[in-house]
């Protein structure tokens, strides 16, 4: 056998929720292809079959979401460490 039989094959409900998963994630394609035990380069190629066809309104809305995803983890992380501050300066009665 040659080295070319080693290709997986996966089903388009599988490609659908792993292009799902990256668009909600606002991960890398890196980050979720690993999660998945898959390639990058294969959740790139899925992501670009499933765009196409697709409105410029529409992945403009899939941008939009994953930039204010990504704001709010920054925030809340903002927020954690402002509580851990608080903690620190009330315990030690702002000296």
């Amino acid at each position: 056998m040659g080295k070319g039989s080693t290709a997986r094959r996966y089903t388009e409900e599988f490609k659908g929720d792993a292009v799902a998963l990256f668009r909600s994630s606002g991960r890398s394609v890196k980050a979720v292809a690993l999660e998945l035990g898959i390639s990058d380069t294969s959740l790139r190629s899925w992501v670009a079959e499933s765009d196409e066809g697709v409105s410029d309104e529409v992945t403009e809305l899939a941008r939009e979401e994953t930039r204010l995803r990504r704001r709010v983890r920054e925030l809340e992380e903002e927020i954690e460490i402002l509580k851990r501050f608080t903690r620190y300066w009330v315990k030690d009665g702002g000296r």
